[in-house]
């Protein structure tokens, strides 16, 4: 299915595991509860694909682009995201996700009480991100762009923020115990 066209396609609960989706164009598709275990979709076009309570565990999601998709209840355990651009995306609160999302785009999604504990966002791109709520604990946010987010009630326990970008940021009610915050610029943010 490499580079396929399958737009508007209704994949619903289809078994895609170890599929190679590289380049393959599934915008406005419906992949709920699909299970993409494995598959290789780096480079696809997912933006406003429904990715409801999707299985996809140990897929390779290098620069695709999720702009708009709905990965509310999709398990995303070992998920690879480098380069990914996740904008306006939605996931569900207290979802953990075990993932490498290193300098993915992810400006203005809704992470609220997302389960993001040991996540790689390095020099990824959390700009206007709705991150209230949301457990960071031990995440690498070196060099992360978090300019507008708010992080009202985030966990940054141990959390590398390492010359991060926190301008504008609402870190209120934030615990950033540990936290190493060397060389990252607070102007203007709400401690």
């Amino acid at each position: 299915l490499t580079g396929a066209d399958l737009t508007k396609a209704d994949l619903t609960g289809a078994n895609l595991t170890g599929a190679n989706l590289f380049k393959t164009n599934l915008r406005n598709a419906d992949l709920s509860r699909a299970n993409l275990t494995g598959a290789n979709l780096t480079g696809a076009k997912l933006s406003k694909t429904n990715l409801r309570n999707a299985d996809l565990n140990g897929a390779e999601l290098f620069v695709a682009n999720l702009r708009n998709a709905d990965l509310n209840g999709a398990d995303l355990t070992e998920v690879k995201l480098d380069g990914a651009i996740l904008c306006h995306t939605t996931m569900s609160t207290g979802e953990k996700v075990y993932s490498n999302c290193k300098n993915a785009d992810l400006g203005g999604a809704n992470l609220t009480g997302a389960n993001l504990a040991g996540a790689n966002l390095l020099k990824a791109s959390l700009h206007n991100t709705n991150l209230s709520n949301v457990d960071l604990n031990g995440a690498n946010l070196t060099g992360a762009n978090l300019t507008g987010a708010d992080l009202t009630g985030a966990d940054l326990t141990k959390a590398d923020l390492t010359g991060a970008n926190l301008t504008g940021a609402n870190l209120f009610k934030t615990n950033l115990r540990n936290a190493d915050l060397s060389r990252a610029n607070l102007t203007g943010a709400n401690l």
